[in-house]
C-alpha cells in the first residue's frame, strides 16, 4: 500500500503527462441523477477519449503494440513490483489516485485463474477498490491481463450497497459463512459476494461464473469490483449482454459517446464529449444500463 502511494506521489511530481491529467481532474464536470435505490454520476472527462473510443476487435489489437508490456510503456512510467504483477500509475485518471495492475507476462484478459490475486490486491490496497474489465466489457487492452484500482469513496454503487445492504436477498451461503447476494432495483444486474476468507469468496465466484452465459472458449461478459474492509471481501459482479449501447454508434444528435466499463457500471458514466455530457437525460441512463445489463425482476 505504502509503496503504491509513494509511486503515485513520485509520478505526479516527475512525469509531465501524469501531472497534466491529474492536475486537470478538478476541472472535470459532474452531474448527478438520483433514482429509488441508486445514484448515478455523469462526467465530462476529455482525458478519457482514447479509452472511450478504443478499438478492441482482434484485427485492431493485432496491429498495435501492447501498451501494457514493459518494452512499450513510456520511459517515464515507473513501477512497483507485486509478484507476478506490476503496479503502475494510470496517467489518464478517473480517480484522484488511479492505478493499473498488469501481469508481467503478455497473457489474455481473464479473471477466473487470477481471482485470488484479485482479492489479495484489494486487501493490500485497502484504501482502494480493485476492478476488472472483461475482454469485451471495457478492457482497452484485452490482450494483456490487468486489473485497475482507484479510491474507494468515488463509486456510487458501493454507497448504494452500504445503504441498502439490509434489503438484499441471500441466494447461497457457504459453510464458512460467505454469502452470494442479489442486489435488485439499481437499474442493472448486480451480484455481491461477501466473504471473510479468500477461499470461500473464490468458491462462490466459481459457482456464479459457471452459471453465467458465455460463448465457447470465452469467459462470461462481466465487470467485477472488489474491496476489503472490516476483515471481509466484498465482490461486485456485474454481468453483461453487450459491449456498447446503440447510442454509442448513433449519428448526429442521437449519439452519446459512453462506452460502459466497470466504472460506468458502478455508477459513473464518463463521456469525453461535452455536448453529450450536457444533453444526456434522466431517461437515457436506465435505457443505457438496460441494454448492457437488464436489471433482475
Amino acid at each position: 500500500m505504502q509503496q503504491a502511494l509513494e509511486l503515485w506521489n513520485e509520478q505526479v511530481a516527475n512525469w509531465p503527462l501524469a501531472a497534466q491529467f491529474y492536475g486537470s481532474l478538478p476541472q472535470v464536470l459532474t452531474r448527478e441523477f438520483v433514482y429509488d435505490h441508486t445514484r448515478v454520476l455523469v462526467q465530462f472527462n476529455p482525458a478519457r477519449v482514447h479509452s472511450t473510443t478504443a478499438k478492441t476487435d482482434a484485427g485492431s489489437i493485432a496491429k498495435r503494440p501492447c501498451f501494457l508490456c514493459s518494452a512499450n510503456r513510456p520511459a517515464e512510467q515507473r513501477e512497483v513490483d507485486a509478484g507476478d504483477f506490476l503496479i503502475l500509475v494510470n496517467p489518464f485518471p478517473i480517480f484522484q489516485q488511479h492505478f493499473t495492475i498488469p501481469h508481467k507476462q503478455h497473457l489474455p484478459q481473464q479473471l477466473l485463474p487470477y481471482y485470488i490475486d484479485f482479492l489479495q490486491f484489494a486487501k493490500e490496497l485497502h484504501e482502494f477498490v480493485v476492478f476488472y474489465n472483461g475482454p469485451r466489457c471495457g478492457a482497452s487492452a484485452p490482450d494483456h491481463l490487468h486489473f485497475q484500482a482507484g479510491n474507494k469513496g468515488f463509486l456510487p454503487l458501493i454507497d448504494d450497497f452500504n445503504r441498502n445492504r439490509h434489503t438484499l436477498s441471500t441466494l447461497y451461503q457457504s459453510i464458512e459463512g460467505a454469502q452470494l447476494l442479489r442486489f435488485k432495483g439499481v437499474l442493472r444486474k448486480v451480484w455481491v459476494i461477501e466473504a471473510e476468507s479468500a477461499g470461500a469468496s473464490h468458491e462462490l465466484f466459481v459457482r456464479l461464473y459457471n452459471s453465467l452465459p458465455a460463448l465457447p472458449g470465452e469467459e462470461p461478459m462481466m465487470n467485477v469490483l472488489v474491496l476489503y474492509e472490516n476483515k471481509k471481501w466484498v465482490t461486485f459482479v456485474l454481468p453483461r449482454e453487450v459491449f456498447r449501447p446503440r447510442q454509442y454508434f448513433a449519428e448526429a444528435t442521437g449519439q452519446l459517446l459512453i462506452s460502459p466499463a466497470a466504472i460506468e457500471m458502478a455508477g459513473v458514466l464518463i463521456t469525453p464529449v461535452e455536448e453529450h455530457y450536457n444533453k444526456i437525460t434522466r431517461d437515457d441512463i436506465p435505457d443505457l444500463f438496460h441494454q448492457i445489463s437488464p436489471d433482475m425482476p
